[in-house]
């Protein structure tokens, strides 16, 4: 997907989010399912922090400390972020050297890329612990949540320790996509031993936790390799 197309998926999220916020106490204190622990407020307060330091990071294409979101407040305090924080993105250059998380080489464009799903997922967390409707989601897009789950986060779990690393691989494929070419990513080396295959949203929302691929996923080969995949953290 090209930095515009995220820029303008992620200014739809946060006009969204930030409606959102603008809800109620009583909403706002609501818990978020997939969240544990975490009320609505606290959702706004960690989608403030994330932008700032997106945006800091970009601005200065060097890595720079998070900053905790206020004990109270914390919605008024993401509102009050949204439309600095899309600022600051929107005057990226993509190809600029940055530091990020991911693979080489190492730009400002991952952050587009990484804040508009951050976004999308939130935005659905936000909409279920409101009782609203999520948002539809383009097929391209997710697409690309799910390669940058399974081709970016998934291999940088395995390499800081959070996952183990699999001695036999899994399939996971899409079927049935209008996107040519896409629709099939690999977790570990190898031949694969396994598929996990399941509908775009499904897998989207599925690699995120906020579906269960175990009962929505058909499920090929070495099931006990596929579901030990499935419960292992494929994300943060």
């Amino acid at each position: 997907m090209s930095p515009d197309r995220y820029l303008a998926e992620l200014a739809r999220f946060l006009e969204r989010l930030t409606e959102l916020a603008r809800q109620p106490d009583d909403v706002l204190s609501r818990p978020v399912p997939a969240c544990p622990g975490w009320t609505l407020e606290q959702l706004f307060g960690h989608l403030g922090s994330i932008e700032r330091w997106a945006a800091a990071v970009v601005r200065g294409g060097k890595y720079v400390e998070e900053p905790a979101p206020p004990a109270t407040g914390a919605a008024a305090w993401f509102i009050e972020g949204a439309e600095p924080f899309l600022a600051t993105m929107t005057s990226v250059d993509p190809g600029a050297q940055c530091w990020n998380f991911g693979p080489p080489p190492r730009t400002a464009g991952f952050w587009l890329r990484r804040q508009a799903h951050e976004h999308a997922i939130h935005l659905i967390d936000a909409c279920q612990a409101s009782g609203r409707a999520a948002p539809a989601l383009s097929e391209d897009f997710m697409i690309d949540g799910v390669a940058e789950v399974l081709a970016m986060f998934t291999p940088r779990q395995v390499r800081l320790g959070r996952m183990r690393p699999q001695e036999q691989a899994v399939s996971f494929r899409v079927p049935g996509l209008r996107v040519p070419g896409a629709g099939s990513w690999t977790v570990g080396s190898g031949t694969a031993a396994a598929s996990v295959t399941a509908a775009l949203p499904d897998m989207y929302l599925g690699l995120w936790g906020r579906s269960s691929l175990q009962e929505t996923a058909a499920i090929d080969g070495d099931a006990g390799l596929a579901l030990r995949v499935l419960r292992e953290p494929l994300t943060p």
